[in-house]
């Protein structure tokens, strides 16, 4: 392996070391318990929108496993632990409570604390109950407050002893390529139904930080999924038009109404007559904005953009699917994203760890009030096989996790508070369109026996912890 920064950096002495899971991908007990149909349950049902046709109805059992999920984070030594609920256990159909789906996680964040593991709790990670999404779902005002419900019953039952809580997770993907583009559920393909979803979330995360504050919750905020929107040609004024629309459309209509109470005037225009400002009702901005106590920030590439064809001769883009999908640039199908001279991972994405330490730079120099930053996910997935030995040698995810965690490294060097790093995932797992044909894990699990085998990058991660450490 190559010398990295991250193993010889002077890292903060509270730095969090975690990992991160999300409900739907690792649960299973699909429709057990009082759980109903959440809107991937009901998508994975359409045919053709799941790699190999598969199904969340077993997952890797995380139900049924958790105390045997929590050992494997202590042998770790990973600090926190981050993971969501289910709105479809918690209150299946969007209805009542369901006390059964609310003691599962009681029992998970007892025997976190039991291991001197902090629970990082995400209340949502794209479970919206398929009830709700047959009333609109995100396109529908009501669900705003359908989900400031739903946190003042989980809050209810864990506040107690949860302190970090996140509100939504992505929520880009939930609206733009769940609403838009038609690859996540529910599998819509309506940019206006798009752009509604993301206002409605957003006012879904102010309603529920402010009554949050209310009920004594000591640490906010929300996860984004973040890029660098790259000019394929940084001298021609088509590549850069296209990179700012992405920019427009990826970051800042997440992170300006969430840290400055304001849609970015570019992006409103280009989405003209498309009914964001419509959806928009006096009143919403101010509650958008409640002050949060932290920014989770999701990074796995960043972004090549172009204005122009891809020119012949491109690599095909990696599908789960042969579905017919649509662009979830909403106002900005056109761009194009040509493949630069970079390593590639199983899911086609491009390698570029600096990317990292940009995007945290930009963050820095552009928002005034940014609170601490905490890297939510981060992560890669290869083709790994267990060897006759029982291991599982992941070289190019070790080099991916640690490359990146030397981008953060140099962030903080640069004057960036980030305070934390969650790999991405704990757990191979359900994901999403993929099915179970990727995996992103430092846990190997065989989905036929779930038995589960640290990778050779999960013991690497874990080294570099204890040696964080020993030098505390």
């Amino acid at each position: 392996m190559m010398n990295h920064l991250s193993q010889k950096f002077a890292w903060p002495k509270e730095f969090l070391w975690g990992s991160a899971t999300a409900a739907a991908q690792i649960e299973g007990a699909g429709h057990s318990y009082g759980k109903e149909d959440s809107v991937w349950d009901a998508f994975a049902r359409k045919q053709g929108a799941i790699a190999g046709g598969e199904n969340l109805e077993v997952a890797v059992d995380h139900y049924h496993r958790y105390r045997e999920d929590v050992q494997l984070m202590r042998e770790l030594g990973l600090d926190s632990y981050r993971f969501s609920t289910s709105w479809a256990r918690v209150v299946p159909g969007g209805r009542t409570v369901n006390p059964e789906g609310l003691d599962f996680y009681s029992r998970l964040v007892d025997e976190l604390l039991e291991n001197g593991i902090l629970p990082w709790l995400t209340l949502y990670h794209w479970d919206l109950p398929q009830a709700l999404e047959e009333r609109g779902g995100w396109t529908n005002r009501e669900t705003s407050y359908k989900f400031l419900e739903y946190a003042e019953a989980v809050h209810e039952k864990l506040g107690d002893r949860v302190k970090h809580w996140t509100t939504f997770n992505e929520p880009l993907c939930s609206s733009l390529i769940g609403y838009a583009a038609g690859e996540h559920a529910p599998g819509r393909q309506e940019p206006q139904a798009a752009l509604a979803a993301v206002h409605h979330q957003h006012l879904a995360h102010g309603l529920a930080t402010a009554r949050l504050r209310e009920l004594g919750a000591e640490h906010i905020g929300i996860t984004l999924n973040l890029t660098n929107a790259v000019p394929n040609n940084p001298g021609d004024p088509v590549d850069l038009e296209a990179a700012r629309r992405v920019d427009a459309l990826w970051n800042r209509m997440y992170l300006d109404p969430v840290l400055r109470g304001s849609y970015p005037e570019d992006l409103l225009e280009d989405v003209r007559g498309l009914g964001l400002a419509e959806v928009i009702e006096a009143g919403d901005l101010e509650i958008i904005s409640q002050p949060i106590d932290f920014l989770g920030v999701n990074h796995y590439h960043d972004d090549n953009v172009s204005g122009h064809p891809l020119p012949a001769g491109q690599p095909q883009p990696v599908v789960p699917t042969d579905s017919p999908k649509s662009s979830p640039f909403v106002g900005s199908e056109y761009v194009t994203f040509p493949a630069r001279d970079l390593p590639r991972t199983a899911m086609g994405w491009e390698v570029n760890p600096e990317g990292l330490r940009v995007l945290l730079n930009r963050l820095n120099r552009d928002y005034a009030n940014l609170p601490s930053l905490y890297i939510t996910e981060n992560g890669a997935s290869y083709t790994d096989t267990v060897t006759e030995a029982g291991t599982v040698e992941d070289p190019e995810r070790e080099e991916y996790i640690l490359n990146h965690l030397d981008a953060v490294a140099r962030a903080i060097a640069d004057g960036v508070d980030v305070r934390g790093y969650f790999v991405w995932s704990l757990l191979d797992n359900f994901e999403w369109a993929w099915g179970y044909a990727k995996r992103f894990g430092i846990i190997h699990v065989d989905y036929q026996t779930q038995v589960r085998t640290i990778k050779n990058s999960g013991k690497a991660y874990a080294g570099l912890i204890a040696a964080n450490r020993t030098m505390a």
